[in-house]
């Protein structure tokens, strides 16, 4: 009897086990399992690739480049700049040479003053790129003789005379990139720079380096005593053909008048500027005189670009209007100097100066007037 009870319970328990798990399995029958898919997966990458939109800034529109020109420097783009005529680098110091260390000592004073050369032909095409609070000045040679480029030999190897002035501006420059190797040699004659073997070498190596070569006609010729036409365009014209038959491509452009002198009849000053000789055309864009102050800006309505005035760089017989002088009358008024604005794109003006400036001369850049 007992024996029976027990197999009762025993049966009992097990049909309650099944009961449970039944109730249990249709009390999960609303419980939908979803199996991962393509797109739940592709879903789940893309929030967790989604950036975080708070910390994306929003698109801000450009900025305008005047506003980044910093007027606290004063940029004058309308002020005046130096065109330095040197002629030769010597031993002894005179009028018309400078010594090796007083060359020196003048690039070093322009350094520490804040000037940075430029090109002739980019001052004379508005194109001056220098930086903010700086001053462009353009350096020149006249003549081409040997000390201011002389090319030595030293163990089997052509060098650069280090107290030529090519010498002195490229250890410059050297020590200072930031003053660019930039000047423009005034040559006459067939043999420039003194060194015919060297000839070819000497002129290409120049332009290779960023200098400029420029008429000084073919004889050192005074043009205040030619009276033809044919005689000034001979004296220019073969002069720039020399030239640019020995460098390939290159074309010289910039004159110096040997002396100052012009023709004394005015009516032949355009053969200056262009003409021909034995089927060689030229064309200058700049003519240079001996000078004695320091040139309008290049946007000035006064700037005649065949008549740039030029300064006398020495400490010789100068008058009270060499270098030296002049460094002075810009140190104390520093309103009549040149100031960039540090973007070759655009012109910056002081609006007391607007007046003074050329729009046509501005050559595409964008003209900013400011109040001070």
């Amino acid at each position: 009897m007992k024996r029976t009870f027990s197999l009762i319970l025993i049966v009992l328990f097990v049909l309650a086990f099944f009961v449970g798990c039944s109730k249990d399995l249709k009390a999960d029958d609303n419980v939908v399992i979803e199996e991962p898919n393509q797109n739940n997966e592709d879903k789940l990458i893309e929030d967790e690739k989604a950036p975080d939109t708070e910390a994306i800034p929003e698109e801000t529109q450009d900025i305008d480049p005047k506003e980044k020109i910093d007027l606290s420097l004063k940029p004058n783009e309308a002020g005046q700049i130096m065109v330095l005529m040197y002629h030769n680098i010597g031993e002894e110091e005179s009028e018309w040479v400078r010594t090796a260390e007083n060359f020196k000592k003048d690039l070093r004073v322009l350094y520490e003053k804040g000037y940075r050369p430029i090109s002739l032909k980019d001052f004379v095409n508005n194109n001056i790129n220098v930086e903010a609070g700086y001053t462009p000045v353009v350096i020149t040679f006249d003549d081409g003789n040997q000390n201011n480029f002389n090319i030595i030999e030293k163990d089997g190897e052509k060098i650069v005379d280090p107290n030529c002035a090519v010498g002195i501006l490229e250890e410059f420059n050297r020590e200072h990139p930031d003053f660019p190797l930039k000047a423009t040699f005034f040559v006459f004659g067939s043999n420039p720079f003194r060194q015919r073997d060297l000839l070819e070498y000497k002129l290409n190596y120049l332009i290779e380096k960023g200098f400029d070569i420029g008429n000084h006609t073919l004889d050192h010729n005074d043009m205040s005593k030619a009276n033809e036409p044919d005689k000034i365009q001979k004296y220019i014209g073969e002069q720039a053909a020399f030239i640019e038959g020995i460098i390939p491509g290159y074309k010289v452009n910039t004159y110096a008048l040997c002396y100052g002198g012009r023709p004394k009849d005015k009516e032949l000053y355009s053969y200056l500027e262009k003409g021909e000789y034995e089927g060689n055309t030229y064309k200058n864009i700049a003519i240079l005189n001996v000078g004695w102050d320091p040139s309008v800006s290049p946007i000035d309505k006064a700037f005649n670009p065949l008549a740039i005035h030029r300064i006398r760089a020495s400490e010789t017989k100068v008058d009270g209007v060499g270098m030296y002088d002049w460094l002075s009358v810009f140190d104390k008024h520093p309103e009549r100097r040149f100031i960039s604005d540090g973007n070759p794109d655009i012109v910056t003006v002081p609006k007391k100066l607007e007046d003074k400036v050329d729009i046509e001369k501005l050559k595409g850049k964008e003209l900013y007037i400011y109040e001070e």
